[in-house]
């Protein structure tokens, strides 16, 4: 589901943290995720140094090579952070040496800037909580929810999380509640083609239009091919074998 490979090595990514809303425990995990889309050359993170709620940051600076920008509170209550954060990601923008952000926090004040940098032409991602307003979650081209990168080191899930099969030997994950299907069925109308089959890869390019918080990960799937390979009453999929050798994985809505 995310970009060709070729076009995400080409991009140059600035990584700019909102440092009272985001988790030092997760740092690895954001660059991780954010280095799918690019090259990570600029990490910054921002906020009020002298405050006890950043002491939880300044070890893992100097590890992974991010860059502390001072914001002082100039009224109690107040957080200034978002602007200098702002005004900062301005100036890089139109300095151009890169084609890609990486914005790291929850807070909807910086909707406006997601939408300016996307007016642009340059890619925005985000990376936030699920509690993140959708305001700002749409205006990105990606967003990232942090408790999707909890889940990749999270245990495996307990026996009432999951069904066995007929034959009772093995068992079977479950969709969450939240229920993805409409929204792949969607993505597959607008993926479809004359022959009646999706390319999975165009139907997760969609997906990302329709949705850009879009993460199998939220359903309990590392890959987009094992959400729709669990809906088995709705979808067909098939591999088609490339030139390469490599498989191309094709979708077709079920009569």
């Amino acid at each position: 589901m995310e970009e060709s490979t070729n076009l995400a090595r080409g991009r140059r990514m600035a990584m700019l943290i909102d440092g009272d809303n985001a988790q030092p425990s997760l740092i690895s995990n954001m660059l991780a995720e954010a280095s799918k889309y690019g090259l990570v050359i600029i990490r910054r993170i921002y906020g009020d140094w002298t405050t006890a709620n950043m002491n939880g940051w300044k070890e893992t600076l100097q590890s992974f090579a991010i860059q502390p920008i001072q914001q002082f509170r100039y009224t109690i209550g107040k957080n200034a952070t978002d602007s200098a954060m702002i005004i900062d990601a301005m100036d890089i923008l139109y300095e151009g040496g890169v084609d890609g952000f990486c914005l790291v926090s929850s807070d909807s004040d910086y909707t406006r800037l997601a939408t300016r940098i996307r007016e642009k032409g340059v890619f925005v991602m985000g990376i936030g909580k699920k509690t993140t307003p959708r305001a700002f979650v749409n205006a990105c081209d990606v967003f990232v929810f942090t408790e999707n990168l909890v889940a990749e080191t999270a245990p495996a899930p307990k026996q009432s999380e999951v069904k066995k099969t007929n034959g009772g030997s093995a068992p079977v994950s479950e969709p969450p509640s939240a229920d993805p299907l409409p929204l792949l069925k969607r993505a597959f109308d607008l993926a479809v083609q004359d022959d009646g089959w999706a390319f999975l890869g165009v139907m997760g390019s969609h997906l990302r239009q329709l949705d850009p918080s879009f993460d199998p990960r939220t359903f309990g799937y590392k890959q987009l091919s094992a959400l729709v390979k669990a809906y088995t009453k709705v979808f067909d999929l098939k591999m088609g074998k490339k030139g390469d050798g490599t498989f191309n994985v094709y979708v077709r809505l079920k009569e």
